[in-house]
């Protein structure tokens, strides 16, 4: 990654400072929830001091539950440990215009102790892990994220007053693939495109969806880190572009009991030479993409929690809704929890287990890690399922946070690959979930409960 050229250049953004052009420049990180944390700089203070020497941010950003309330059961951060600072250093490679927000450029950050050494339960250092066992198999991965959201004609705070309830889809029926659904909201849908691509993303295409609604917006397949930074910085701007528009639209995996806002993730690796070292002979996979394969299924469940990580996350999880149940496999088989696609130099695995509420850095971190642990052990792939998936005997994905908290938990093959204190940390996350979850009293519970019982 070092050697990337940024999509704005330092010498570039001196220039654009020094005319007027720049004045604010954002530093933030991706937290556990995968949103971006961090301040907002004079852009001549950032030049000045932070481009060199970086800053400081409140340990507890990655100790909070995502209403940014203080848990308890954090190593790293406590009230007994006096909520004190990491580091938040510059990746120079990330700095990007914001084009969305006037005179506004931003910077991704890693983070580190007051000694220098890494945060390592930070999603974007837990994949930079990853990514370093994977090179020490001669390897980079390539990634592509595809993206899910509902837009609806209200505002966030009416969503937020409303309860989000009774809210009013940017289209009221099923547009999957509609040029004319996509046409409704084209001048949206035109801003977030364009202004994505002037922040240094390559846009491929956007399409509509199933739920009311739904819409779906792709970017060029890049290396993992690049790919999901630009993940985080799209979603991150897409709000802000929909608020400025006075409209709203959400991400979560299950707004209602229509389709779910999915976040399929596809990758292939490459060598030295950039050749895809998952093409075999004839168009078909490589040895060493059924062994990467087989670790994916091996280490499904015991991962899902990277991949679902929110109570809602498994919602999704329904039979005949394009969301995977089966622990499976198949060649462009829709029902498979992975799906295998492309021919010759393009083929790649997807898996489709991810909801719009993920966060690609650690789920992007899981994938590698799984697939290192097919690779390292020599698993044998399994055939293919060739018929639907859902009816048929395979393991099931799990069903709950909570199951998916205690295959984590337990699981050893986490703990070689991540280390005990990243399990640790994912485990607690998950836990203040269900507990915040367990106290609440739901609407469903009310309609059901206060009369007829």
């Amino acid at each position: 990654m070092s050697d990337r050229t940024a999509p704005l250049a330092v010498e570039e953004l001196r220039v654009l400072v020094g005319n007027g052009e720049i004045d604010t420049v954002v530093l933030a990180f991706p937290d556990m929830q995968g949103r971006l944390q961090g301040k907002r700089f004079a852009a001549g203070f950032f030049l000045d001091e932070v481009l060199e020497h970086g800053t400081e941010g409140c340990n507890y950003l990655l100790a909070v539950d995502t209403d940014m309330n203080t848990v308890d059961g954090y190593a790293m951060s406590s009230w007994e440990r006096g909520y004190g600072d990491f580091a938040m250093r510059p990746d120079l490679t990330t700095l990007r215009r914001v084009p969305w927000n006037d005179g506004t450029a931003m910077v991704i950050a890693d983070l580190a102790w007051e000694d220098g050494s890494p945060v390592v339960a930070a999603p974007r250092q837990i994949l930079r892990r990853q990514l370093e066992r994977l090179a020490g198999h001669g390897f980079t991965a390539h990634v592509g994220t595809e993206l899910e959201f509902i837009v609806f004609k209200d505002t966030y705070e009416q969503a937020w007053d409303r309860n989000y309830r009774g809210l009013t889809p940017a289209n009221q029926y099923n547009i999957d693939y509609s040029v004319l659904g996509t046409g409704r909201i084209e001048p949206l849908l035109r801003r977030i495109r364009n202004e994505m691509a002037a922040a240094g993303l390559t846009v491929e295409s956007a399409k509509g969806e199933c739920n009311p609604g739904q819409h779906e917006i792709v970017f060029r397949y890049d290396e993992a880190l690049v790919t999901c930074d630009q993940h985080a910085v799209y979603k991150t701007g897409a709000k802000e572009i929909a608020a400025q528009e006075g409209v709203a639209l959400t991400f979560m995996a299950k707004f209602n009991e229509r389709e779910g806002n999915s976040c399929h993730i596809h990758l292939s690796l490459q060598d030295a030479d950039g050749r895809n070292v998952m093409a075999g002979e004839e168009g078909g996979m490589s040895p060493l993409m059924r062994h990467f394969l087989a670790g994916q299924l091996a280490a499904l469940r015991e991962f899902s929690l990277l991949y679902a990580p929110n109570i809602n996350s498994y919602k999704r999880f329904q039979p005949g809704s394009f969301a995977p149940t089966a622990v499976a496999w198949g060649h462009d088989n829709r029902t498979c929890a992975l799906r295998v696609v492309g021919h010759g130099r393009s083929i790649r695995f997807e898996n489709r287990l991810p909801g719009g509420d993920v966060n690609p850095h650690l789920a992007v971190a899981g994938l590698i890690a799984a697939g290192l642990h097919g690779i390292e052990q020599k698993l044998e792939l399994p055939d293919p399922c060739e018929g639907n998936a859902y009816t048929a005997a395979y393991d099931h994905v799990p069903t709950t946070l909570r199951e998916a908290a205690e295959l984590w938990e337990k699981s050893d093959l986490a703990r070689a690959a991540f280390g005990e204190d990243v399990v640790a940390h994912y485990r607690t996350m998950a836990r203040v979930e269900l507990e915040a979850f367990d106290a609440a009293v739901t609407d469903w519970e009310l309609r059901r409960s206060f009369e007829r019982l």
